[in-house]
């Protein structure tokens, strides 16, 4: 375990935002990480999994810790199902692939994500009608406090719409080592419906999908609309969907009618962030080296050499944009730093 000094932090977020560390560690088992926290106060380090779901707008004045922890292991296997734990440094998107190259089922709407194992149950992450917690498990977590290993259950987490247990009450308390999830091994569920899969799979002919296939054709989908932070800058969706009550998607559609919509609950409604933006304007608008991307409007992109505090601006200009026209609030999905 080293630790370096001024670092830059660009080739460690998927914005490329170009900010330095003080300090800076790659952590590659649990050992170390329990040493950095046994010389070092939690408010003087900076947690870094993949860095897709952040923006930095600043200098990085503490510890940077870089979670590099990597495994998987098959912990049990039935007939009908497996648990498997990754640690939090495993790539969301390979692990997708590598569970599906064994034949395991539940992840493939998920694919093509951005990020680790270990950052996806903070804020739930999901796609095309899933939810990370429809086949979590349990998570290891490290209490920064005692420095021991806790293990938090599905029910522990009190998994929300992107929340968690690690976004409210434990934010800044643990640190997640690893996830266990429960996938199916034969008689895969699948689901089609949501978005334009049903499509996609019909434009490959496809008629008998298998979990192989529904994760091409979400991967398909995302690389049309999605561009790639390797290319552009970005941190995928940029903003969640706003839940409603009825009453309020009653008053949006005196204006907009054909409003597109999800139906929550008998009293709210779910209405899609990029719809609402694109309608205000600002798909595909430029602001010099940054804007919204031109394919999905959910996307605030870095063209080139952007500071964080410009990508902030205009998340900002589009949020009181879209206050001030429909009357809804859009909260950032990003962590902003």
């Amino acid at each position: 375990m080293q630790i370096l000094n001024n670092i830059s932090l660009k080739p460690y977020n998927t914005f490329g935002i170009d900010v330095n560390a003080k300090q800076f560690v790659s952590i590659k088992n649990i050992a170390d990480l329990k040493a950095v926290f046994s010389t070092n106060k939690i408010e003087d380090t900076f947690i870094l999994g993949g860095g897709s779901n952040m923006l930095l707008t600043k200098d990085v004045d503490k510890l940077v810790i870089h979670l590099d922890l990597k495994g998987k292991t098959i912990i049990s296997k039935t007939e009908t199902e497996v648990f498997i734990e990754s640690e939090a440094g495993e790539n969301w998107h390979e692990f997708v692939l590598w569970t599906l190259n064994q034949d395991f089922g539940g992840l493939e709407n998920l694919s093509l994500i951005p990020g680790n194992v270990g950052t996806s149950p903070i804020q739930n992450i999901g796609a095309y009608g899933i939810e990370l917690k429809d086949n979590f498990y349990a998570c290891s977590a490290l209490n920064l406090e005692t420095l021991e290993l806790e293990e938090f259950s599905n029910a522990d987490c009190k998994f929300g719409y992107r929340n968690s247990i690690f976004k409210q009450e434990a934010k800044g308390h643990y640190i997640i080592t690893s996830v266990v999830f429960k996938l199916s091994v034969k008689n895969h569920t699948l689901h089609t419906n949501y978005g334009a899969i049903t499509t996609q799979l019909e434009q490959n002919n496809i008629t008998q999908p298998t979990i192989q296939d529904v994760s091409n054709a979400v991967i398909a989908i995302r690389e049309s609309k999605l561009p790639n932070p390797k290319e552009i800058g970005n941190s995928g969706s940029f903003f969640k969907n706003p839940v409603i009550s009825n009453i309020a998607f009653s008053k949006l559609q005196e204006n907009f009618p054909n409003a597109p919509h999800y139906i929550i609950s008998d009293t709210e409604v779910k209405v899609p962030a990029g719809w609402l933006i694109e309608t205000a304007g600002f798909k595909g608008k430029t602001f010099g080296n940054y804007g919204v991307h031109k394919k999905q409007a959910l996307v605030l992109v870095n063209y080139s050499d952007a500071k964080g505090d410009d990508i902030l601006k205009l998340s900002k200009l589009i949020q009181n944009t879209i206050y001030r026209i429909f009357n809804i609030s859009i909260e950032a999905e990003v962590n902003i730093f």
